[in-house]
């Protein structure tokens, strides 16, 4: 299963780019605004989804780890398909989307066509409690009650080769009162080592 893909981005289109690596070039779908900072011929990654159908097979690009398992969360629910939830994680960011969802607010969710009242009240009841629970684990305790461990610390651990549950372990140990997140991750690998 593809789970991260660099290249060199060959092709731009409205909703999609090509990105060649090693001689294949694959087609992602991507958001618009991520879409717009690319050029032909930028170096790029992406964090990738890959929804296999009888009749496709398609990715779909994350700048982040975290807008990865949001859209995933979000395919998740009946009714939402893997184009609606990337319009849906185009509309706005992915914090303020998790904000929508806990809060109960449908009104941001049903901006997007093809999401009427009902999907958007489906995706608030089944993911309102995944969305607490995720970020329930994101809080350290050691870190205090209200700082967060990053997720550009985490991604920066990934991108090293550590799992997402490694890299949450091992920053809940760095101590509390560092704060850059460049000196966190140097803290965290200390303790992997």
């Amino acid at each position: 299963m593809l789970a991260l893909i660099k290249g060199q981005v060959i092709l731009k289109r409205p909703n999609y780019l090509i990105l060649e690596n090693q001689g294949l070039g694959y087609k992602i779908f991507i958001a618009p605004e991520v879409l717009a900072e690319l050029n032909k011929g930028d170096e790029a990654s992406f964090f990738v989804y890959h929804n296999i159908k009888e009749d496709a097979e398609d990715l779909y690009g994350f700048n982040s780890f975290e807008d990865l398992e949001m859209f995933e969360m979000l395919i998740s629910v009946s009714g939402i398909g893997p184009k609606s939830g990337l319009s849906l994680m185009s509309l706005t960011g992915t914090e303020h989307l998790k904000s929508s969802i806990i809060s109960g607010d449908v009104s941001l969710l049903t901006k997007v066509s093809g999401v009427g009242k009902k999907t958007a009240e489906r995706v608030v009841l089944e993911l309102k409690e995944k969305i607490g629970k995720l970020e329930s684990e994101i809080q350290s305790p050691s870190l205090g009650a209200n700082s967060r461990v990053l997720s550009d610390e985490i991604d920066a651990l990934m991108s090293l080769g550590y799992s997402l549950q490694e890299a949450r372990e091992v920053l809940k140990k760095v101590d509390k009162d560092i704060t850059d997140s460049a000196q966190r991750v140097k803290e965290a690998l200390k303790y992997i080592g």
